[in-house]
């Protein structure tokens, strides 16, 4: 078996150094963090919310359970009709 040009292969070795080079020296420069302002007008309503009643938490606890046993059940026809009077409002 003959093998030609075999010089080919140095070129893009050579580019490959190069960009380990960059790579290194990417890594180097302090990264940017993300930050998060929240507006009092936020924090006025999140203060603002109302605890949930004891009720509602009772049927929560409830749906939770039938979820869980395999008992809760969709009522499709139910859904279907609030959602077509929000889509025809």
């Amino acid at each position: 078996m003959k093998i030609n040009e075999t010089g080919r292969i140095l070129p893009v070795s050579a580019y490959q150094k190069t960009g380990a080079e960059n790579r290194v020296q990417e890594s180097a420069r302090p990264r940017k963090t993300d930050q998060v302002e929240i507006s009092e007008e936020a924090k006025e309503m999140l203060a603002s919310r109302q605890p949930e009643s004891a009720e509602r938490k009772q049927r929560i606890q409830e749906l939770k359970n039938e979820v869980a046993s395999g008992n809760y059940r969709v009522d499709a026809r139910k859904i279907a009709d609030k959602l077509w009077d929000h889509l025809n409002s």
